[in-house]
């Protein structure tokens, strides 16, 4: 920085270093992370993979969002990705929101070849452009102490911002930043574990450059969710690092404050800012990766998984919400990934009249799927039945839909929690899940401030 502490920055070397401290620590939990999520891939069927993933991806939207402040309900998500949006005022922001970010990155995943640089300028603005550019007026504008400025789509920032303590570059020195950020990382994106860390310690210096006028933290953490793909880290989208750092959002938050900070002592790396502070948000990164892909992994261990579609259906058609025999139908389908429709009547035992209208029933409200009036069946996940199927996967609370019976009748609780595993899942109190692991950082004791369930 200038002699003139209050100035902005100015060189290239001022946002030095790119990379943490060499570790063995570092290493070892980027190799966790990297055999665990290859330990997804193949977990399940390829038609109730797919289905799993459409519900992360609306996962991703959701809790990056929430560490934005917009907290959309599953009922407003799944409106939305339908562009039902709602008539008031807050809840169509949150919709709209969500939408524009599960567009802007599934737009992006199809878009992803070998030869993608998506660290060069012209990537990171096409994301913002893909973010914004369906956005109505009202969310084109951003105001700070010094005034309202208009967010151009794909355009880098032509302001002065300060995001808390930190000043980030100066704008018209933006490009030059982008241009190091670029030469140095897309050399780092590779199918190996090591290209891990430099993921997590890209996505400080992503947000720490803060390259535009608004959208930043929704850029970088999908820029964080693409090059995490590229390396082969992807586990075939069963995964999300968004849930990690929102629900343990105040250390998220903390350390990439504290990476902004100048090296500590003369032993703190031999550049301007702090290698150990680096290194410590590396460090969390991991740890939250390796959680989120541990209590994914137990979410989908199908036994488990066709055990609680099972005991759900159960207690649906007991209250009529599910014609008779869903029990027997979406288990099957879930565990063989697609049928037939003629094999729905010899799961059920039923005429194929009857087969029939249970299976249209199912496909109306979104517990099936079809690609043709004739074609194949697999397994939906309507939102209403996404908290019992996989547990904790939203924050407590924020459901839509609590099924109850009366009358002394089953609980979903119970039809679900047979067993002694299945009870822990819906019943433990851990941020994180049933994976059960604790952050190993310092900050794991900001969780329970920082986690929503």
């Amino acid at each position: 920085m200038n002699s003139n502490e209050s100035a902005f920055f100015d060189k290239v070397t001022e946002m030095e270093p790119l990379l943490p401290r060499e570790s063995a620590a570092l290493q070892d939990k980027a190799a966790i992370v990297w055999r665990g999520s290859a330990e997804l891939k193949g977990i399940l069927p390829e038609r109730t993979r797919d289905a799993v993933a459409q519900v992360v991806m609306s996962m991703n939207g959701y809790y990056s969002n929430l560490i934005e402040g917009h907290n959309t309900r599953p009922i407003e998500i799944e409106a939305a990705l339908k562009k039902q949006f709602s008539g008031g005022s807050e809840e169509r922001q949150r919709q709209m929101l969500h939408s524009a970010h599960m567009d802007a990155l599934q737009e992006a995943e199809r878009g992803l070849t070998p030869n993608t640089n998506i660290c060069s300028k012209e990537y990171l603005c096409n994301l913002h452009y893909s973010f914004f550019k369906n956005l109505p007026e009202e969310f084109l504008t951003v105001t700070d102490n010094k005034g309202t400025y208009k967010i151009i789509p794909g355009e880098l920032r032509e302001n002065e911002v300060a995001v808390g303590k930190h000043i980030p570059p100066r704008h018209d020195y933006v490009d030059r930043f982008l241009q190091r950020f670029d030469d140095t990382y897309s050399k780092m994106v590779a199918d190996k574990p090591g290209s891990l860390i430099a993921a997590s310690a890209a996505h400080h210096r992503l947000a720490w450059i803060h390259p535009f006028s608004d959208g930043n933290g929704r850029v970088t953490r999908m820029f964080t969710h693409l090059w995490l793909m590229k390396a082969g880290a992807g586990g075939d989208g069963l995964w999300t690092l968004s849930r990690g750092l929102a629900r343990n959002v105040h250390s998220y938050k903390g350390l990439l404050d504290n990476a902004d900070n100048k090296r500590r002592h003369d032993t703190d790396g031999r550049v301007y800012l702090s290698q150990a502070a680096l290194g410590e948000f590396c460090d969390f990164m991991l740890d939250c990766a390796n959680d989120q892909i541990d209590y994914m992994k137990d979410m989908l261990d199908l036994p488990l998984l066709t055990k609680r579609i099972r005991g759900y259906c159960k207690v649906k058609e007991q209250s009529e919400d599910l014609p008779k025999r869903s029990s027997l139908i979406l288990p099957e389908i879930a565990l063989k990934g697609e049928i037939a429709r003629g094999e729905v009547a010899r799961i059920i035992d039923a005429s194929p009249r009857t087969a029939q209208a249970v299976t249209g029933d199912l496909l109306q409200r979104g517990y099936l799927k079809s690609d043709s009036p004739k074609g194949n069946l697999y397994i939906g996940f309507p939102s209403e039945a996404c908290a019992y199927f996989f547990p904790q996967l939203f924050p407590t609370g924020i459901t839509d839909h609590t099924p109850q019976l009366g009358g002394g009748g089953l609980s979903i609780r119970r039809a679900i929690s047979s067993d002694k595993k299945d009870a822990e899942m819906e019943d433990s109190p851990s941020l994180e899940g049933p994976s059960g692991n604790q952050l190993s950082t310092q900050q794991a004791s900001d969780m329970g401030k920082g986690g929503f369930a």
